[in-house]
């Protein structure tokens, strides 16, 4: 399975994807590392700060030396600079707030996983053009459970991540899988990197909570309808 594939299924089989941004590598290792410890295995560094690129090479080279099987991709891609940058770096996927076609050329290209972020059904469309398999609902606190729903049977097959505001807790988490998406983007409302010390629990939790709120959710193993879009972009 090549890299595009093998990311796509590690976010639909965790069902989360964690995210956050730290200046300081140190500090960012050692959350990473954390999330690594609690079971995470696919992970997002967001590019919103001057050394995120710095910051981001840092947790290449200790995940290649301590954390084996984790895949790390960079967020907050808006422009093809940007995003010429974190390939160079050897990302493992990349994720935009905004569909940037030129940017999705440039992930494309490089054989990785560009997930755009969208906010209509007419962005989404967009989004499907440029070869996006997973597509980012962003923000998920405006848009709610019930835009998924309402928009579901417009896109069939299409894989949804909601991004921005979904709560740790049962009930929401269930609602937005219940509505269809197949994982759920986890920022400030499971990292706070100023306050680490119960994130290791906290993670493990999540987990936990997600495997309870998609208990509907299957055919992970390649043959559904959902994993198709695989083989499809």
């Amino acid at each position: 399975m090549d890299k595009k594939n093998s990311v796509l299924e590690a976010i639909l089989r965790q069902g989360m994807l964690p995210l956050f941004y730290h200046d300081d590598a140190l500090e960012a290792t050692a959350i990473v590392k954390t999330l690594y410890q609690a079971g995470i295995r696919v992970f997002e560094f967001t590019n919103r700060g001057d050394k995120a690129a710095e910051v981001f090479a840092a947790l290449l080279t200790v995940r290649d030396q301590d954390m084996p099987g984790l895949f790390l991709g960079i967020g907050t891609v808006k422009t093809v600079d940007e995003a010429n940058v974190f390939v160079s770096l050897r990302a493992d996927f990349v994720v935009s707030p905004t569909i940037n076609p030129t940017v999705g050329d440039v992930v494309h290209a490089a054989g990785l996983l560009w997930i755009p972020g969208c906010m209509t059904p007419t962005e989404i469309y967009t989004a499907q053009q440029h070869g996006a398999a997973l597509i980012k609902l962003f923000p998920a606190n405006v848009l709610g459970p019930g835009f998924m729903s309402a928009i579901k049977e417009l896109f069939r097959g299409q894989l949804f991540i909601p991004t921005g505001g979904v709560d740790i807790e049962i009930n929401n988490l269930k609602s937005w899988f219940d509505a269809g998406v197949c994982a759920v983007g986890m920022g400030s409302k499971l990292i706070n990197p100023k306050d680490t010390k119960d994130l290791k629990e906290k993670t493990i939790s999540a987990l936990d909570l997600i495997k309870q709120a998609r208990k509907n959710f299957h055919d992970l193993s390649g043959s559904s309808t959902d994993m198709k879009v695989l083989d499809d972009h």
